[in-house]
């Protein structure tokens, strides 16, 4: 299991030293606390994203332009990509 580059051994290392630093009864509590904080943060994307929506809709700016745009800016990688994956897969470094 790799994540962020961290391998197993590394993850039960880390997970000793938080035990040992605020003992197992605050473990919960920081689990917690750390959940709220994430729940809140999700909350304020989606808030942002809500007005950003309704200002788009309220000033009627088109949103399909967006979405052209993003599907234009994914084909010029595919390309990119389709031309310059056999360099990236041709060099020794």
């Amino acid at each position: 299991m790799n994540f962020l580059f961290i391998s197993g051994p590394e993850i039960i290392i880390v997970i000793l030293i938080v035990v040992m630093l605020f003992g197992a009864d605050k473990i919960p509590e920081i689990a917690r606390g750390l959940g709220k904080g994430m729940r809140q943060l999700r909350d304020a994307t989606n808030e942002v994203k809500r007005e950003i929506n309704q200002t788009a809709k309220k000033h009627n700016i088109d949103t399909d332009i967006i979405k052209d745009i993003k599907k234009e800016i994914h084909q010029v990688k595919e390309n990119i990509e389709e031309y310059t994956g056999s360099i990236k897969r041709g060099s020794k470094f």
